[in-house]
């Protein structure tokens, strides 16, 4: 514990070195620390929010399955607040709309499921990728944010050993040190950000891929069921 909060004119802990550095360093460190607890706390919701899609949507493609009347399927899923659920109901207001007319035109009425399932799909996936893009954009600028205090801060520590007309190591070092620790910082923030992006992108890609599939599966239910209306 000493390490971490001894501010000293030679510390070299994280405290210290935050104590020593200009203010303009200081504002830059604040702000990657904040965008740090952001990542992670974005982390954490997509975490639990694509654990919770997965298996909403796996339990109601599960059901719909098992089900022989998509009429009682309907009603009782009707208040579902799913990602799936928003699809199989969009898919079922078009299908009444559709077929409320005593002339129906089928080629019509697929193209029609086709492209409000799609639009609802679409939809879905937006909403699930909210905030994603805060990932990226802090992946790819903290880097630099962190550079800049770097240089900001080895600016300083030069202007300061022009003044002292000293080079040695001991007048040096605690000024270097404070500059890279912006770096370190912008790199602790950037890093998981850059991962969970990645990672949490390909895990919405699958996501969708597989509301795609039960829309596909549900018009092509739904499909059948036209060929037998008059």
């Amino acid at each position: 514990m000493d390490v971490l909060v001894n501010i000293d004119a030679a510390s070299m802990s994280p405290i210290g070195l935050f104590m020593q550095a200009d203010w303009v360093v200081k504002f830059v460190m604040l702000g990657l620390l904040a965008a740090s607890i952001w990542t992670w706390a974005i982390i954490l919701t997509f975490l639990g929010r694509l654990r919770r899609v997965r298996r909403d949507t796996e339990a109601f493609v599960e059901e719909f399955e098992r089900t022989e009347d998509i009429d009682a399927f309907h009603k009782k899923h009707v208040t579902g607040k799913s990602a799936v659920a928003h699809v199989f109901a969009a898919g079922v207001r078009e299908w009444r709309r559709s077929t409320a007319s005593t002339t129906i035109d089928r080629d019509g009425t697929r193209e029609r499921l086709a492209t409000s399932m799609g639009s609802a799909v679409a939809e879905e996936v937006d909403k699930l990728s909210d905030r994603l893009n805060v990932l990226a954009t802090i992946g790819s600028v903290a880097p630099f944010v962190g550079l800049f205090g770097t240089v900001w801060g080895i600016m300083r520590s030069f202007t300061g050993i022009a003044q002292a007309q000293n080079t040695s190591l001991a007048v040096v070092a605690p000024g270097i040190a404070e500059a890279l620790f912006a770096t370190a910082i912008g790199l602790f923030a950037a890093i998981p950000a850059v991962i969970a992006y990645n990672r949490y992108s390909h895990r919405i890609n699958q996501v969708e891929a597989r509301l795609n599939r039960f829309a596909d599966a549900f018009h092509a239910t739904l499909s059948r069921q036209l060929e037998g209306v008059d």
